[in-house]
């Protein structure tokens, strides 16, 4: 099985420092203390996990639907990931996500079964097990 990799980079302090990260497949960012904690510009650790989750989502979604013989024609995934302060430590606490399915001949009761099972057994909500994960899915 294939091994992803991706390496980052930080220099100075928590608040003053900066970063940067890049993945093999040329996916890059900068990232520093305003673009985590606060609403300053540029990517996040955060970020990255709601893109894995979202993607990751999305195609076992479409695999599990197509395994119940009512295969997906499109399905879009929005997350988002939230960080908080929880006691003394910043602590991811939740993703949420945001699906549309296009799903023809499934019905409501299926899809919504078959959306909590990808929920638990897409294999980035394996990873992110102490991550509350919420899904909100519209069927269309």
């Amino acid at each position: 099985m294939p091994v992803r990799k991706a390496s980052a980079v930080w220099n100075g302090g928590l608040k003053g420092g900066s970063g940067s990260f890049k993945g093999d497949s040329g996916l890059s960012g900068a990232y520093n203390f305003g673009s985590r904690f606060e609403n300053g510009s540029g990517s996040n650790p955060e970020e990255l996990l709601a893109a894995a989750e979202a993607a990751c989502f999305s195609m076992a979604l479409g695999a599990a639907l197509e395994r119940s013989g009512t295969p997906a024609t499109k399905i879009e995934t929005a997350a988002g990931c939230t960080i908080e302060k929880v006691g003394d430590a910043f602590t991811i606490t939740r993703i949420a996500l945001t699906v549309n399915a296009t799903v023809p001949k499934v019905d409501r009761a299926a899809f919504d079964r078959i959306v909590q099972e990808t929920k638990v057994n897409c294999p980035v909500s394996k990873a992110l097990k102490a991550v509350d994960i919420q899904v909100q899915a519209t069927l269309t």
